[in-house]
């Protein structure tokens, strides 16, 4: 029998798919998909350059970048978002805004930070620095996720597609058009690199006043709910005759650090639970190869600051944020299996471009199909996916059951993509095998994927699968 989750899902909505995109709710999950995606301008591409103008080899550039691992265990601290409430900030903006705010005060305060180190003195600084950054920008998702969630849940599973649409193209927005500005500031403004990282300071200020005063704070059950399971935490403790600040400390920390994942495991099952996970880990590892290492591909080919700026950072940010509301409209046609599988494929083919790439030189008309190629596939997965953990995600351990799913993404994009400049200097150099590798890397997330088809669809309905076998 199916769930209520794929009940929900599988209720018709008669309204235009336009209509989804109308939804005022939405401009403020982009407005924090924007602020989501913004630290990788300040340690993504930007980053792996700045470190390679300053002489540092392609396997230092590539340890460094692992500080971003940092995103794959915001889980173990995610569940403080459900359930501690900060002073003042909580009290004042809420408990999704509370926090929110702190972290994108320690983002900004990190950015600065960076402007002021200097990578040719020691590598030790940059370290720090960055995984300050990171720290702040991982505790910062875990929040934007669950806002989103609870502002457009999954009783509303088109509006949810539409929101992961949103949300992504949000990302790429902050990741995209600030980056782009700092490349272009690299390249032509005195103080280099600096003057790229406060000029990312002070787009981070601006987002701290946006969510500051113009947020509002989602509505959700979400705090009776937890204390009715801790009730009967308490409750089942007091059977066992344990004393009664024993039995409240116990019950609190149970329901806060153990209730989310035992959660998720009885409501999919321990097999089903493992092969989720699996399957989110080895989706993208593909693409974080890859993206670990397109900057530093770029202009070893031969580009410049500006034209990556041009190309990679405002073309690709115009295109990324076109193909991510088309993919969400895809994707709410298609059903999310569809969408996860097309694009699963279509996103190793588009690395075998950057190889023609490799061979060719540095070809700008080639160079702007790949990029364009590279955004399609990107964004196509990208909805699919975010649309996918959502829709797994329970509405009263929100923030918990997100960050652990959205931290075993972001293992290969962190942690495991950290190899990817000693694979390249391992290959000798070799650009068009490097990539080759890369495309054949999704195969068995695929492969999982098919595997476990018909037990998703029964947990997620029609909105995952859109035709019954």
């Amino acid at each position: 029998m199916r769930t209520d989750r794929a009940a929900a899902a599988d209720k018709p909505l008669r309204e235009p798919i336009w209509k989804l995109f109308a939804d005022r709710r939405l401009i403020y999950i982009f407005i924090l998909g924007f602020a989501s995606g913004f630290p990788w301008a300040v340690i993504g591409n930007a980053f792996s350059v700045w470190l390679s103008d300053a002489g540092l080899t392609r396997t230092s550039i590539g340890v460094l970048g692992s500080v971003t691992m940092i995103f794959a265990l915001n889980f173990t601290w995610a569940p403080l978002l459900d359930r501690v409430k900060l002073p003042y900030l909580c009290t004042r903006f809420g408990q999704r805004r509370g926090w929110i705010l702190l972290a994108q005060v320690g983002v900004l305060m990190g950015t600065l930070a960076m402007a002021a180190t200097d990578p040719t003195v020691g590598v030790t600084a940059v370290a720090l620095v960055a995984a300050f950054v990171v720290f702040g920008a991982a505790t910062q998702d875990v929040g934007i996720d669950a806002y989103r969630i609870e502002t457009i849940p999954a009783s509303e599973p088109r509006g949810m597609a539409a929101a992961a649409a949103v949300t992504a193209a949000g990302w790429w927005t902050g990741a995209g058009l600030p980056g782009a500005g700092a490349f272009w500031i690299a390249g032509t403004a005195p103080g280099g690199w600096s003057s790229a990282f406060h000029f990312l300071a002070l787009v981070m200020a601006l987002i701290v006043i946006v969510t500051l005063l113009f947020l509002p704070e989602p509505e959700s059950d979400r705090e009776s709910r937890q204390a009715e399971d801790e009730a009967r935490v308490r409750e089942a403790l007091s059977k066992r005759r344990q004393p009664g600040r024993i039995s409240t400390a116990v019950a609190w920390f149970t329901v806060t650090a153990i209730a989310p994942f035992a959660e998720f495991v009885r409501r999919n099952g321990l097999r089903l639970t493992i092969s989720i996970l699996g399957f989110i880990v080895l989706f993208k590892i593909g693409e974080a190869f890859m993206g670990r290492m397109a900057a530093v591909f770029y202009r070893e080919l031969g580009f410049t600051h500006q034209e990556i700026a041009l190309v990679s950072g405002v073309m690709g940010w115009f295109t990324m944020t076109l193909f991510m509301l088309l993919s969400g409209v895809i994707n709410v046609r298609m059903g999310i299996f569809r969408g996860l599988l097309i694009s699963g494929v279509a996103m190793a083919l588009a690395n075998l471009v950057y190889s023609v790439m490799a061979m060719v030189g540095p070809n700008m008309p080639l160079f702007v199909f790949a990029v364009v190629a590279d955004n399609f596939t990107t964004a196509f997965s990208t909805v699919a996916f975010v649309a996918f953990i959502s829709f797994l995600t329970s509405q009263v351990y929100t923030a918990s059951q997100y960050a652990v799913m959205a931290s075993m993404g972001n293992l290969s994009r962190t942690s495991l993509a950290a190899g990817s400049g000693w694979m390249v200097d391992m290959l000798a150099g070799s650009w068009a095998m490097f990539f080759f590798i890369t495309t054949i890397m999704v195969t068995p997330s695929l492969v999982l994927l098919w595997w476990i088809r018909k037990q998703l669809y029964d947990r997620l309905g029609e909105v995952f699968y859109a035709r019954k076998e």
